[in-house]
């Protein structure tokens, strides 16, 4: 059990900082038309379109928005059943700079997971990673190109993102374990 320690970044502050990502997004890659966004299931995905339409609003720029589930790609999951990924694409990844968009980059597996479900989809030039909060204990060497906030946290501690698409309000908090009696 987990309670709620603290409201980290409200509403306006993600927005803050996914207005942010969307420009260093830019900046960073010389071909802005070769981007694409693949949100990782969950939370990821209203990230990457709220990205998307960042971009489009900022710069006149359609980057497509994909969305992947890595659920059978993980490692930790026991059915290392790596067959194609459910995908919602509408776009190929072949030679693509994809950036993958997450909530919480933690030990790293999400992501590993997901670079592999990408790779079954095709070759793509590169692959980026966009993370609205690192709260670090990596367990595997990733690291996102993209932050929106770095959080230290104790293992004890979770950090729940809140999105309205999924949620109903969108904040990003802290929460603790609760000790049983």
């Amino acid at each position: 059990m987990y309670t709620e320690k603290a409201i980290l970044l409200d509403s306006n502050a993600i927005d803050r900082s996914l207005t942010r990502i969307s420009h260093e997004i830019v900046e960073k890659n010389e071909d802005i038309f070769s981007i694409c966004l693949v949100g990782i299931r969950r939370r990821g995905v209203p990230l990457a379109k709220r990205i998307g339409d960042k971009i489009k609003a900022s710069y006149g720029i359609d980057v497509p928005v994909g969305e992947i589930d890595v659920s059978s790609f993980r490692d930790d999951n026991g059915t290392h059943t790596f067959h194609n990924p459910p995908a919602q694409m509408g776009f190929s990844v072949e030679g693509k700079t994809v950036v993958l968009v997450d909530d919480v980059l933690y030990t790293g597996r999400t992501v590993r997971a997901a670079i592999e479900a990408i790779m079954h989809l095709g070759r793509p030039g590169c692959i980026r990673l966009a993370a609205l909060i690192d709260r670090g204990h990596r367990e595997l060497p990733i690291r996102a190109d993209y932050v929106g906030k770095n959080v230290p946290t104790s293992r004890k501690e979770k950090i729940a993102v809140r999105v309205d698409e999924l949620d109903g309000k969108t904040e990003v908090a802290i929460l603790e374990a609760t000790e049983s009696i």
